[in-house]
């Protein structure tokens, strides 16, 4: 656990690294692409790639598929900067680590961050290859990166979670899903710690929960991001049944299988998105 002047050094060290290697323009949205989603970075233009060893203090991603760098550039006119890969507690990480780029993009002038990932669907009523809008959260992960943290070390140690999706966001989402034809839902999401999947009675239990599809990121990054004001728009290709579903037996190979088939839409559903942002 870092304290707040650590804390508060690391994220001036890792921006300043950053900064000189994008240059001047200060990005205006930040995206996290998750597992089987890299291949969006391909659509910023002029873009400077970063790895995250030559960021002062970022942790690696070890995760399969995430290449572990950031991309900054534009997208339909907008100044952003994309995670091409995260990093997970379920690889050794403090939640604070996991958060550490959300806080970092945010210094660098980030004010909405998109985050992304591939779920396994709860609700009987999804299917692999569409993609669903979170409109809310469960934080099962027994986690919170604000934990430990003096008052005021980034902003107020108490802050609201209500509408953490934002609506007007959603709703962007909604109508971009609409205009270009591609398959979306909405629903509530629940993070778990990982790595192992989830048991068919876990699943059972979070269905009466409310929850609609289930993975192992996101939760704590959009914790940052709201602890810090930023607005946030959550994203999950539905990669999978979830274990105890339809007999479903989830396994990291069919979510790649499934995120490889949904690359084109999921890159031009992404790209109207951003351009839309306001």
């Amino acid at each position: 656990m870092m304290d707040a002047s650590d804390l508060k050094a690391r994220l001036e060290e890792a921006a300043g690294a950053l900064r000189g290697a994008i240059g001047d323009e200060r990005p205006e949205v930040g995206l996290i692409l998750g597992s089987g989603l890299g291949s969006f970075a391909e659509c910023v233009e002029e873009p400077r790639i970063v790895s995250f060893h030559d960021v002062a203090h970022m942790p690696l991603s070890t995760a399969t598929s995430h290449k572990g760098r950031f991309v900054a550039g534009r997208v339909g006119g907008k100044r952003i900067i994309v995670m091409q890969g995260r990093v997970h507690g379920y690889e050794g990480y403090s939640a604070q680590e996991v958060a550490f780029p959300v806080w970092l993009m945010e210094r660098l002038g980030v004010r909405t961050l998109i985050v992304t990932n591939a779920a396994g669907a709860i609700n009987a009523s999804y299917a692999p290859g569409e993609f669903c809008i979170m409109r809310d959260h469960i934080n099962f992960t027994g986690r919170n990166p604000v934990a430990g943290l003096g008052n005021d070390t980034l902003a107020s140690r108490f802050f609201s979670m209500k509408d953490a999706y934002d609506p007007e966001l959603r709703a962007l989402a909604r109508a971009s899903a609409r205009k270009l034809g591609i398959s979306v839902q909405e629903g509530v999401y629940l993070g778990l710690l990982g790595p192992s999947f989830e048991t068919p009675a876990e699943i059972e239990a979070f269905a009466r929960w409310g929850a609609d599809s289930v993975a192992m990121s996101v939760v704590e990054e959009v914790i940052a991001a709201r602890y810090v004001g930023m607005r946030v728009l959550g994203m999950s290709l539905i990669s999978n049944m979830a274990c105890g579903v339809e007999a479903a037996n989830p396994s990291e190979d069919e979510v790649f299988e499934v995120a490889c088939r949904a690359e084109a839409d999921f890159m031009r559903l992404m790209s109207d998105v951003v351009a839309a942002l306001p």
